[in-house]
Formats: C-alpha cells, structure tokens, sequence
C-alpha cells in the first residue's frame, strides 16, 4: 500500500497537535455524539426507538445488525442528515433539532461521512472530486492542494489521481470516498459499509486506513455486516461492537 504512517499524519491530522491539547483539556473521555432515547419513524412506521449511546473522542465503534434494522438511519441521526422524532440526538454538545443551517454545515465539517454507494461526478477526475469539500469552504490554497496529493498517496490512489471514477475499480472507489471524507480534516469518521462491495484484502487495507485515523484520535464509527472484518479489527484497534435489532441497540460483547 502507499503511503506512510508520517504522511497520513502530515495530510490528515494537520491539526493534530491542536487536538491533542484540546483533549487534555477537555479530558479522555470528552463526548462528540450522544443518542438519548433517540428514535425515528418513517411514515409512522418506528424504525429506532429509545436508543441510548454516547461516542467519546478517540473511540472506535463498529455497528451490527441485520438488514432493515436502521443501522443506516441510526448513522444518518449521527452526523445530522435526520432529526429524532423521539428523544435527543447532540453533536459536539448542541442538540441536533435546534441547529440551524448554518450551524449544521459547520457540525459536518466535523463529521466526515462514507456513504454506502461512493458517488463521485463521473465528468471530473479523482482528484478534482476529492477537492470538492475545499471549494465549497473556500479553501482551495496551496498547502491544500499539497495536503491533497499526500492524501491520495496515502490511500494509494496516486497514480489515479486523473482517473474519471467510473474507471476505478470498487475497492479503488472505496479509499477515494475515505479520503473526500477526511479532506476537511475532521474529528468524527462516519462510514456506512464501506466494505460491503470489496473483496477481503481490499476491505483489510481500507481497515488499517481506519485504524490509523484512529490512532490519530479520531472518533470512528462503522456500520457492518462483515463480522470477521471486525474480529481481524482486533489486532488493531481497541473497538467495541455495538448490534442492532429490532429498533434497539445493545453492546454486542466486551472489547475486541
């Protein structure tokens, strides 16, 4: 794989320093989301209801469950894409259904989300999509654009970085949604089976990216289905695994 720990260090966490002595301040076990009797219904129809969970700053989470059983819409309460219709869902201490606009705009650059389906514009190349975050924030300066080419050198897209996406192949497609997700650099990973669609040694390289994100001080959060995904997770990171059913969660076992 290209790239190294220093260069994920240098194009990830540029801010590390700054974070670090933010969260000695604030303590280890300062809280960035926080579900309290969280649920939500479609059409009438409870999908979640009376969930409780609180992610720490540096933790790592995975989220199991069966199909249909709201792993998804549990994600989307997470990073502000939907408001409970029960209970209280706070991100960084603001509770999500008072946040205005603006105020959610400056909470998802925060929360950097990989969506399940990975769509990029198929007309601009890799690079130009991934920079696509910068643009809209206005940040578009050199030391920018040196952090994105050290980006895609970490998630070994490099040489791809003219490619038009739908010339990636889907484990290809996997590390460039990872890398526009933490263009902005944020403190919360949010990824919705972000392996769902890869082979294995494709979904073990996309774990030790996450990994090392973690080891950064991110706070990591991963829906999925791939059970000995997370038992190889173990060497790895100190996870816990959280299961989903019938609208309830639960702590699926101790640490891995």
């Amino acid at each position: 794989m290209a790239g190294t720990p220093v260069s994920a260090h240098d194009c990830v966490a540029r801010a590390a320093g700054a974070e670090e002595a933010a969260r000695e301040r604030r303590g280890t076990g300062y809280t960035v989301i926080e579900l309290k009797g969280a649920g939500y219904s479609y059409g009438g129809d409870g999908i979640l209801g009376g969930v409780n969970l609180r992610l720490d700053g540096g933790s790592f989470h995975f989220l199991t469950g069966p199909s249909g059983a709201g792993k998804t819409t549990l994600l989307k309460l997470c990073y502000g894409e939907l408001k409970p219709s029960q209970g209280q869902v706070d991100l960084f201490g603001h509770d999500s259904r008072t946040i205005d606009r603006d105020g959610l705009a400056r909470v998802r650059q925060r929360i950097g989300v990989v969506h399940q389906d990975c769509r990029f514009l198929d007309h601009l190349p890799m690079a130009e999509n991934l920079s696509l975050p910068l643009t809209a924030s206005g940040r578009e300066s050199a030391a920018d654009a040196d952090s994105l080419r050290q980006l895609l050198a970490w998630v070994g897209l490099s040489h791809r970085a003219h490619a038009l996406p739908p010339e990636l192949s889907g484990g290809e497609r996997q590390r460039a949604a990872l890398a526009r997700a933490i263009i902005m650099d944020p403190e919360v990973i949010i990824a919705d089976e972000p392996t769902g669609n890869i082979d294995w040694e494709m979904s073990q390289r996309l774990l030790t990216l996450l990994a090392e994100l973690n080891r950064l001080g991110k706070t990591i959060l991963v829906a999925t289905h791939d059970l000995a995904l997370i038992r190889a997770a173990k060497s790895q990171v100190a996870a816990r695994v959280l299961r989903l059913a019938g609208g309830q969660l639960q702590l699926a076992g101790s640490d891995l």
